[in-house]
This record gives C-alpha cells, structure tokens and sequence, in this order.
C-alpha cells in the first residue's frame, strides 16, 4: 500500500519525476501549446511550475513528515484548462507525497497533457494503484466527489462549481467522525489601485502584462484596473499605446504576445460581456483581429472604462480590462468596493508613498498582495499562492501548510510556529483561568503555543523584491 511507504520514499519518487519532466520540456511544451493554445513562454514557465511543485512538496514531505502523520484516504484532484500541466502536477504530487491515493481529473478539454504527468509519476515508481487518471465530463468530477470512498478533494475552477462540491461534501462525514476536507481556489476579481506618485512607465509594462498574458486566462489576471483621477488620463495614453503594440495570432510564432481563448463557447461569454458594456455606454477600446486571426477563437485585447466596481457582476476570465477614476480622498471607499466583491485573490498596488503602502495592504482582504509590480506569476515556495472569500478556502498552493491539510494531523511546519497568540484565544485563556479551569486553560495554551496565526515571515525572493509571508 503506497501509505505504507515511508514519506522520504514518496518524496523521491516526486524527485525523479520532476527529473523527467525537466528532460522533457521540449515535449511537454509543444503538447501544451497545441492543447491549451499557450504562447512559448507561457509553455516554458508551465512545465517549470510543475517541476517546482514536484521538488517543493518532496522537499516539505522530507522535512515535516513522520510515521505518526496518516494519509487521509483517498483524493479526488480536479484541475483547470488554463494551467492544465501545473496545477494538475501539484495538486496530485501533494496528494501522493503526503500517502493519499489519488484520483486525478484534468479538464476536459486539456487532458492530453495531464495524461503526460501521470505517465511520468508513474515512471518515477508511482504505482498504478496509488494515482489513478481519470479524465471525464463534470458529471464524473461529481460522482467521485460524491463517493462515500473519497477522503478528500482538492478543486481548481469557478467559484459556481466549488459551491457545489462544498454543499456535496457537507452531506456526510468522514469515517472519523470529521468534515470531508476541501482545497479550492476559484476566481477572483483582481485589482490594481495607482496612485498619483507612481511611476507610470512601470504602472503601463505591468498592467500590460497582468491584464493580457496568457489572453487574460489566469486566476491572478488583473481585471480592474483603479486609477487616481489626477494622473488617470496621462496613464490611460500611455497604457492604450503599448496595448496597441500588442500582436495577436496563433501562440506556435514567438512573435506573438497574444493567443486564442480556450474554446467557442469562452469566446461567445467574453464578446457578450464587450457588447454589453458597450450598449451600456462605456467607452471601448479593441485591438483589432489580424486576418490570421479571424477564425479560431480569438478575442481582441479590450479596455474598458467603467463607473463603478458594481458595474461588474461577474469575473470576465479573458483579455479585458476594466479602468475606473478615484479621488483620493476616496481611497478608503474605493478599498471597501473591492473588498465588498467577495472575491479576494490576487491585488496589486503602484505608489512610492510608504504610507499608502502600509494603509492599502492592511485593509485589502487578499489573498496574495503584490506592491510595485506585476500581479502575476507566483513562484512556489516563496510566493504561496491562494485566495479567501469567494476566492478559495487555502490553504495556499506551493506553500508550507499544504501538506499539513491531507494528512489526519497536520504537521508544525519548521519556523511556521509563531510568537503571537490570537487575542480572542488569549482571552478565552484569561477567562478559563478566571473560572478556575486550569486543565482546559493549560490545553488552550498548548494550542495558542502550536498556531502560526501571527506569524510573519521573509521568504527568499529575486534581487529587488521582498516577499512577506504572514498567516
């Protein structure tokens, strides 16, 4: 039985298959391109991500891991289409790692690629009983998710679909006795707050390119893109001048900045958005299509200025970006907008004021806060990616505590343990010691004592970047 190997033993076999995936990049680029209409760049960094994820969690399994830390059981791991190779890689190597068996699901219209990862895990000494591929319709994601069997799931997609898979989980209990876990991380309406100090040569190259690689198609795009009214016009110009540079086509020429959307029916969804705003009365701005690019499904990078954040209802998971004006004396109001979505995956911020710095992160309910650059491209391990809220459940991808959550008793990762105690538990300690309790009162300090709530901690990062990782 795959639990029943020793984890040093499981993280190898992520070691060789991050071996083999790297010997193969040339492969896996070119299946992922033609699958999933990825430019050659985006290929490159795809297959990487894959290959961190399998290095990362044999590194974690290695480190934190013991006899006592039983597997769940297991794991139904269904992926998107917009990162078919890597995220389908890291949730079953997590999975594996932590001595789960998995049933794996790509998406339906990229499985070729995910078919690849498995044969390599596989390769790698991954029994076939411990990873199990399984590609299908949504009604076969719901059937395993429903089977009394599963343990665990682990979701990438829509927020609609992970609010099913939730209400499915709730209707039963695992064997013992406890909350069937979930890991979900949905969409996001992602924004970018500019503020008059910033500079606006760096604001456009990020906007740029958060809004419209990868043809907007990542959960971390930027969607909403909030400019001071005092220097809105100036970085409007800019911005739609080298939106204009942009070229569209097929992703197999590396010329080519922007690709296809997914398929027909993400297309219809996207230009019935545009038409809409359109006959609503807000100003649009569209690349027009190449003749090389009329047929397929391509849509035309977009910029459109709107009123409100409420003019937005939904995420537009494609190359468009909206631009709304704020006054800064309505910072705060503008802060409580984009909180008020719901959703809270990704956010970025350009100012060269400290203080503005310090007020906008503390009050912006995301997931992962990006200051002075663009706001995607998470590196794992030193930037943990997840949302809250509408967002996903955490805890984050390519981070410490992933593994902890598909085990029965999740480890204390090294260095994760903080200082701080929460104030409420701190109270109710108070409280208990007050009431002469002081069994339950010393349990409760056991607990304080093992939480990383608080925790605040500098990861390695790329020369010129600080990354903060606090829980």
């Amino acid at each position: 039985q795959w639990a029943a190997v020793p984890p040093a033993e499981r993280a190898a076999c992520l070691d060789r298959a991050a071996d083999i995936m790297q010997a193969r990049i040339k492969v896996l680029m070119g299946i992922v391109m033609r699958e999933a209409g990825k430019s050659a760049a985006n290929a490159v960094g795809e297959v990487r991500e894959a290959v961190d994820f399998l290095r990362y969690y044999a590194d974690q399994a290695r480190k934190t891991l013991g006899p006592s830390h039983l597997p769940l059981g297991p794991i139904v791991c269904i992926s998107p289409w917009n990162f078919p190779l890597a995220i389908f890689t890291g949730q079953v190597a997590a999975a594996l790692v932590a001595g789960n068996p998995v049933l794996a699901k790509p998406a339906g219209v990229t499985p070729i690629i995910a078919s690849e990862s498995v044969k390599i895990l596989h390769e790698a000494g991954v029994p076939v009983g411990a990873l199990q591929f399984v590609p299908g319709s949504g009604r076969l994601g719901a059937g395993m998710v429903g089977a009394q069997e599963t343990a665990g799931v682990m979701f990438t997609g829509s927020t609609e679909v992970a609010r099913m898979i939730q209400a499915q989980l709730a209707e039963r209990l695992s064997a013992t006795g406890k909350p069937i876990p979930l890991i979900a991380e949905t969409g996001g309406q992602n924004g970018m707050i500019v503020d008059s100090s910033a500079l606006a040569k760096q604001v456009v190259a990020d906007v740029v390119t958060s809004a419209f690689d990868s043809a907007g198609q990542r959960c971390s795009a930027l969607r909403v893109l909030c400019l001071q009214d005092d220097v809105a016009d100036r970085t409007l110009a800019m911005l739609k001048g080298a939106f204009r540079e942009l070229t569209i086509g097929r992703t197999d020429r590396l010329s080519i900045d922007v690709g296809p959307v997914i398929n027909d029916g993400a297309k219809a969804e996207i230009d019935q958005h545009i038409e809409a705003m359109r006959g609503a009365g807000r100003k649009v701005e569209q690349l027009p299509l190449p003749e090389s690019a009329a047929a397929g499904t391509f849509v035309p990078p977009t910029i459109i200025e709107i009123k409100s954040l409420s003019d937005l209802t939904k995420e537009v998971f494609g190359p468009v970006l909206h631009v709304v004006r704020f006054k800064r004396n309505g910072l705060d109001r503008l802060i409580d907008d984009i909180n008020a979505s719901g959703y809270g995956l990704t956010f970025g911020l350009h100012t060269r004021l400290d203080e503005t710095i310090a007020h906008v992160t503390s009050r912006i309910k995301a997931g992962n806060l990006y200051v002075n650059r663009n706001i995607i491209g998470a590196v794992v391990g030193v930037q943990p990616f997840g949302g809250r809220g509408l967002s996903g459940t955490g805890p984050k991808a390519g981070g410490p505590l992933y593994i902890g959550r598909l085990v029965q008793r999740a480890p204390v990762p090294p260095q994760q343990d903080s200082v701080h105690t929460d104030l409420a538990l701190r109270d109710y300690i108070i409280w208990l010691d007050k009431k002469g309790l002081p069994g339950e009162g010393e349990a409760a300090r056991g607990y304080a004592n093992r939480s990383a709530l608080g925790l605040e901690r500098e990861l390695a990062a790329p020369v010129g970047e600080r990354n903060l990782y606090a829980l």
